[in-house]
């Protein structure tokens, strides 16, 4: 990659950031996926925070997994606390996320 692209996407990044930081999406406006998804068998739960952070829970173990989102559109970035990176996609209601399938609750 070259070094003024690298800079154009660290720049975006943190932008994008920045507007997560108070529950907006990329565009500076406030996205509608705040909330908690959880799957079918409700085992993995994430809890989508208007402070730009979201916590996951996996059965019985409460905040397995801690980091911070971006929404841009129907797309979601996560950066876990620690260094894992993800991304999902929301489809007719439904987040599609690592293999899984999650419903708004």
């Amino acid at each position: 990659m070259s070094r003024g692209l690298l800079t154009t996407s660290l720049s975006l990044a943190l932008a994008g950031a920045a507007f997560a930081e108070d529950g907006m999406n990329t565009k500076g406006e406030a996205h509608s996926y705040l909330g908690l998804w959880v799957t079918k068998d409700s085992h993995i739960r994430h809890e989508l925070l208007a402070n730009g952070r979201y916590d996951e829970a996996r059965g019985a173990r409460e905040s397995a997994y801690r980091g911070r989102y971006v929404v841009a559109g129907d797309h979601i970035d996560y950066w876990d606390d620690t260094g894992f990176t993800a991304d999902g996609n929301f489809i007719d209601g439904v987040l599609h996320h690592g293999g899984m399938i999650l419903y708004r609750r």
